[in-house]
């Protein structure tokens, strides 16, 4: 790795540089069945100046080498860089979890929970035909004028931030579709926290199943009425009267506070296989409530959670708000994944080189992390509150033994607030309507005709 980048890393822990070095890739490449010669370019070289790239905004090829400071082309960097399975750089990333591992066990904890935070994003690529092809473009754009996007679900950690996983598929795919990934991550009595799209009554009995719990907000087609003994409709009932929900109710804990039964539904979601959907159970019992947002700048005014959570004197309705309203907080990492790390644009052009992007991405940015919760520690002060691009200043320019108490502390600003809008104009130039091959061939004919 970049000499300071390990001087760096070193500062905050002694055995994190190992997890990289020579013969732990080494071992990586072996496990995955992935051989390689001796040369200037070996798999621990490339994976070193891989990071490197990304941790510099994924700069042009044409400077890698200059912080490399060594000899080589671009085309070699790239071919060397194809060689590589995506399989070793998804090991790689296991093995830095594995190694932040006591951060995440310890740091942050809810209630003694831990808690962590699910959500999905996208981001775009160069307009290659694989890549049009495997990920597809958002509609309304014509052919030749718009760019590859790809949907991508990830994992953070509430109390680190770190990103345990991440997971990209093609644009017009549900959210929901990779969720088996994720939930071996997860253990038992973890709290996962997700917004409505996640929301379904095969979600919760999925987490369940794995003693995980959930809070989530409910789904805008799910009715919520928390009249004491209210009717429902049936669960084999297909048309339901207008106004009546499908919950069962069954116990009263506050005024917008209730149990209720949620039953199986009769379709199968098209993510959810046909035998595991049969070993669902045909009912399951959860916890409705409901509070308002009462601080200016929020669009929401009132949220309705469901959780698995049912005991209302050890996981209070003001607690399990609180907990809920922490779920913005995986906006702003994955902000500062996209827009601070500059991921919103990935740079290869082949499907699996996009993939390994990505991944070289999440390694990165845990590693950010990792100083975040150093520099967190050592000042007293919450993960949070610690400059996330200034701590990645830190780790690309730290020198010899670089202190943490340098980093920016962002002050407490629990009431602020602004508008949703933006001051500097864009560029007022016309969007394309055609390839820009035509528009440069009308551009060449209209000049000879002239």
């Amino acid at each position: 790795m970049h000499q300071r980048i390990d001087n760096a890393l070193r500062a905050l822990r002694q055995d994190l540089p190992s997890r990289l070095d020579e013969s732990t890739v080494a071992a990586a490449c072996r496990k995955v069945g992935h051989s390689w010669r001796k040369c200037l370019l070996t798999p621990c070289a490339i994976i070193h100046w891989f990071i490197t790239q990304v941790l510099h905004g994924n700069t042009a090829l044409q400077h890698i080498s200059l912080l490399a400071d060594r000899q080589f082309t671009d085309a070699a960097y790239c071919q060397a860089r194809s060689r590589l399975p995506l399989a070793l750089f998804q090991e790689l990333l296991k093995i830095i979890i594995q190694a932040l591992g006591s951060d995440i066990d310890i740091t942050g904890r809810w209630l003694g929970h831990r808690t962590f935070l699910i959500d999905g994003s996208s981001f775009s690529m160069p307009d290659t035909p694989e890549l049009q092809s495997y990920f597809g473009q958002p509609g309304g754009q014509r052919p030749g004028c718009g760019f590859p996007v790809a949907k991508i679900l990830a994992l953070f950690h509430a109390g680190t931030g770190m990103l345990l996983d991440v997971l990209a598929a093609p644009l017009r795919t549900h959210d929901m579709s990779q969720i088996d990934a994720i939930h071996p991550l997860l253990e038992r009595d973890d709290v996962l926290v997700a917004d409505r799209g996640f929301c379904s009554f095969v979600h919760l009995a999925l987490l369940a199943a794995r003693g995980v719990h959930a809070v989530f907000r409910v789904h805008q087609n799910q009715l919520v009425d928390f009249t004491p003994n209210r009717p429902h409709t049936a669960p084999r009932q297909k048309k339901a009267p207008a106004g009546q929900p499908r919950s069962r109710w069954l116990r009263r804990l506050g005024e917008f506070d209730q149990i209720v039964e949620w039953f199986k539904p009769a379709r199968r979601p098209v993510w959810l296989s046909e035998e595991r959907f049969r070993q669902l159970p045909g009912s399951l019992t959860v916890r409705e409530l409901r509070y308002e947002i009462g601080r200016p700048g929020f669009r929401t005014r009132r949220v309705t959670l469901v959780t698995t959570l049912l005991d209302f004197e050890n996981y209070t309705a003001a607690a399990l708000a609180t907990l809920y309203g922490t779920r913005w907080q995986v906006e702003t990492n994955l902000k500062h994944l996209k827009i601070t790390m500059k991921f919103d644009v990935c740079k290869c052009m082949t499907v699996q080189g996009v993939l390994k992007e990505m991944t070289v991405y999440a390694i990165v940015y845990n590693l950010v992390r990792l100083v975040m919760t150093e520099a967190a520690r050592s000042r007293g002060v919450r993960v949070e509150r610690i400059s996330f691009i200034d701590a990645l200043r830190w780790l690309c320019e730290a020198t010899g033994s670089p202190k943490l108490s340098q980093l920016v502390v962002n002050p407490e600003r629990p009431n602020r607030i602004e508008p949703r809008a933006v001051k500097r104009r864009p560029k007022e130039y016309d969007r394309l309507t055609k390839p820009r091959k035509e528009l440069r061939k009308r551009l060449l004919e209209q000049y000879v005709a002239a």
